[in-house]
């Protein structure tokens, strides 16, 4: 077990994408940082690396968070090496986009197992941990889909609603034990889920944002580090968007 008294957060998909980018940048803040991943070892190992630049200790620790055992077993991990969690961040998710007439149940259950009860899985066993720590901060990343629906993401839409709901009823129950819940909504940002979209659709999707740019995963792991910060101690329960004002 680590020695090390710092602050620990524990980042969901942390592996690559916007959820590297969140790992890094709690980095940079001073702390200790468990990467999680499901499938990619040489990817969350990288993170892990470059966590570690900061000063900071940081492991990788995979688990398919839809699996509540394999949860289980990574807070279990987690706190054997670090002592403590201060900071949950449920940035897992996975997409599969298909129009309504097209996608199939598995489609459905599959993308609402990973980004919903994944994030039900994780707060629900690190709570306990939370409340005897007197403190802890939870950030769950939602997604504009959430917040307006978008064309072949009946599941992922209806997920990241989900996590919504979620996020507002964790910071009503929470509050009064110094727990707080925030949610982060990105629009379109560059990774590799935005990588796959043709390119003629995703300049019609630049048009329509007002800043004329997509966002860097950095965009949102700043938003993360201060929800995360005493900075917002008095912020709990909202939803924030990180998408150029499109949805202004």
């Amino acid at each position: 077990m680590s020695d090390n008294k710092r602050r620990t957060a524990l980042v969901t998909g942390a592996s690559r994408g916007i959820g590297r980018a969140i790992a890094v940048r709690l980095a940079k803040a001073g702390y200790n940082i468990v990467v999680n991943y499901s499938g990619n070892e040489e990817a969350a190992n990288e993170t892990v690396s470059l966590c570690k630049k900061e000063n900071v200790d940081s492991i990788a620790v995979r688990a398919n968070v839809s699996d509540f055992a394999e949860v289980e077993g990574m807070i279990k991990t987690a706190i054997d090496e670090f002592g403590r969690i201060d900071c949950l961040v449920n940035n897992a998710g996975i997409t599969k986009d298909k129009l309504i007439l097209g996608i199939k149940e598995e489609d459905f259950d599959d993308v609402i197992a990973v980004n919903l009860k994944g994030v039900f899985n994780t707060i629900k066993q690190i709570t306990p941990i939370m409340l005897k720590q007197k403190s802890g901060n939870i950030v769950n990343i939602s997604s504009i889909a959430g917040l307006c629906g978008n064309f072949g993401q009946v599941n992922y839409a209806a997920s990241k609603a989900g996590v919504i709901g979620i996020t507002k009823t964790i910071a009503k129950e929470l509050a009064s034990k110094n727990i707080r819940c925030n949610a982060v909504a990105p629009g379109y940002t560059k990774t590799d889920m935005t990588a796959k979209v043709r390119e003629d659709i995703f300049e019609k999707a630049i048009a329509a944002i007002p800043l004329k740019r997509v966002g860097e995963p950095e965009d949102v792991a700043n938003l993360v580090n201060f929800l995360a910060s005493d900075e917002s101690s008095y912020i709990t329960g909202q939803v924030i968007n990180v998408d150029g004002g499109l949805l202004m």
